[in-house]
């Protein structure tokens, strides 16, 4: 299995909730329709707007708006997606953030124990 993760920094034009309202209910449908049949499982991972209820915040505005997490069952599969030279989902993706990362890896789960 092939796990990849997106980091994303939204647009300045973008407001955090009108970003997450883009990579959820638009942009998402079309990395699923591109991408298939070899996505086997995709994660979006939203930056919370308001954290000042929540403990440890960091003194600074974390670079990142958010994560995709992707999976391929094989690397020909990433490959079968990631080495064509037409990127559909590409422009939307330029329009809407100031940044992207790629961060592709291979996941391995901990097993926390019965209690947990």
């Amino acid at each position: 299995m092939i796990k990849v993760m997106w980091f994303l920094k939204r647009a300045p034009h973008l407001s955090q909730a009108e970003f997450a309202d883009w990579w959820l209910n638009r942009h998402a449908k079309d990395i699923a329709a591109d991408q298939a049949p070899y996505l086997k499982r995709y994660v979006i991972d939203v930056r919370v707007e308001d954290e000042s209820g929540l403990a440890g915040k960091p003194s600074t505005e974390p670079e990142w708006d958010g994560i995709a997490e992707q999976w391929f069952a094989t690397e020909a599969d990433y490959n079968a997606v990631y080495a064509r030279p037409d990127r559909p989902t590409r422009a939307d993706t330029l329009a809407h953030t100031a940044a992207f990362q790629r961060l592709v890896v291979r996941e391995y789960e901990q097993d926390l124990g019965a209690g947990s």
